[in-house]
């Protein structure tokens, strides 16, 4: 091929810039890489999935923004593929498609009453108070601040985000990237109760010891959780021996439940062997009926038929992640995930020409961010091993994105228009003395890139 071989990446979270960066820093094969986005600004779940307060992780954008300046790689945001773009004229254009999407929808409880006022996908929520472009603000500004008991359902580190966002003062985030709009709304919260519920014990639990241990580190807020919900089974025991990280959460709870309260005006309580039943309100949830539960000899969870209640006008469900389809593409609905071998994409088994995958939309919403770089390095060399073989299919317009989405007017935000809008947050931030604020406004998004 006397070109470079093009690549569009789908999709500009940690997968997809990985998947980008693995491309152009090999030299055995010219590449060139047009990473795809929807929203007119990179980085994806780093952005808006990543806690506000978690700095350290949050700076993993930094890494990934480096990858934009590599020659050879371009950032098309603003542009939806299946909308501004088809799948076949992707093909048209490039001669492999990486889909880098992840998987961003929320999984749903399945229990009568969940669709009642206040109840809300964690996923929902985290979007509202890190400015995502699609966030619901409407929602969340009219629940939040005539909440007073919380119920969190899940013990994944999502979850104890959420938590942690709900139970700080607006003083412990006021050094974050969140809008403006999240810190005016929690200046007005009324919550005093914060309920997390996990279905299994604390040795099944799946948030890691570090985000766990913030939840009693906080200024306003007391952590509950009873003795006997820290009571371990055989299996449990041998779980918390076998893993380091498994006993030192629960060497952390321990802990935790030998506390009296103080009196602070917030307090999280933390129940295990507990599962939501249903949502029970007038228009509004008010009570959630909570299924006591034991664990099974295989280690899932049975109730047990002892139910409880639990005031909450706020449930946040937080349960997990589901990936999405995009038409054409092929996609396992049972395990939400786009079928594939060693990241070639599959369709009854066999090989979709061009087609490739990585990261969550690949293996599911498993692992850290880390975890995505080895992922999208391996899909990488699926298909560059693809391109030295010559299996890719040719292209018959190489290079013609451009003015395809240009005679459609898609307003394009190129890699200078993202370096616009970081610099316009950084300059928002400097007028209320943080590092930046988060422009979360679509039109101002694209405003403040130029395009």
């Amino acid at each position: 091929m006397s070109r470079p071989v093009r690549v569009a990446v789908v999709g500009s979270g940690p997968s997809g810039m990985y998947s980008a960066d693995a491309l152009v820093n090999q030299t055995e094969i010219p590449v060139e890489v047009d990473v795809i986005d929807r929203l007119p600004v990179p980085f994806g779940l780093v952005r808006y999935g990543v806690a506000p307060d978690h700095l350290s992780i949050r700076s993993v954008r930094d890494t990934l923004n480096k990858t934009l300046d590599k020659p050879g790689v371009r950032f098309l945001g603003n542009v939806t593929v299946g909308r501004d773009v088809s799948l076949a004229e992707l093909h048209d254009c490039y001669d492999a498609i990486i889909f880098s999407y992840g998987a961003s929808r929320d999984r749903r409880l399945g229990i009568a009453g969940e669709d009642l006022a206040g109840s809300v996908a964690a996923t929902d929520l985290v979007e509202w108070y890190c400015g995502h472009p699609d966030a619901d603000r409407g929602t969340f500004e009219a629940l939040l601040p005539t909440t007073t008991s919380a119920v969190v359902v899940g013990v994944g580190n999502v979850a104890v985000d959420v938590t942690r966002v709900l139970a700080k003062t607006v003083g412990e985030l006021d050094h974050t990237d969140m809008p403006q709009y999240v810190f005016d709304t929690l200046a007005q919260s009324q919550i005093t109760d914060i309920h997390v519920l996990g279905r299994r014990g604390p040795a099944q639990a799946a948030f890691t010891t570090k985000e766990l241990r913030e939840l009693g580190e906080l200024a306003e807020a007391d952590i509950i959780v009873s003795p006997a919900d820290l009571e371990l089974d055989d299996a449990s025991r041998a779980a918390a021996d076998a893993d380091r990280a498994v006993l030192r959460n629960v060497e952390v709870m321990r802990e935790w439940s030998t506390r009296e309260p103080t009196g602070k005006p917030r307090r999280i309580h933390l129940h295990f062997f507990a599962r939501p039943h249903e949502l029970h309100g007038h228009g509004r949830v008010e009570t959630v009926v909570v299924e006591r539960t034991a664990l099974t000899p295989e280690g899932s969870a049975a109730g047990t038929g002892e139910f409880f209640d639990l005031a909450g006008n706020l449930v946040v469900r937080s349960v997990g992640y589901r990936g999405t389809a995009i038409d054409g593409v092929p996609f396992d609905s049972g395990r939400n995930v786009i079928p594939h071998a060693d990241g070639r994409i599959q369709i009854d088994g066999a090989t979709v020409p061009g087609e490739y995958v990585a990261g969550w939309i690949k293996r599911g919403p498993t692992g850290i961010i880390g975890t995505n770089k080895k992922d999208a390095a391996a899909t990488v060399v699926s298909l560059l091993a693809d391109a030295a073989s010559g299996a890719l299919p040719e292209p018959t317009s190489p290079g013609g994105v451009d003015a395809l989405l240009a005679d459609r007017g898609v307003v394009v935000v190129s890699t200078d228009g993202w370096r616009a809008i970081d610099q316009a947050e950084r300059d928002l931030g400097a007028t209320r003395g943080r590092d930046r604020t988060t422009i979360h406004d679509r039109d101002a998004l694209i405003a403040a890139s130029g395009s």
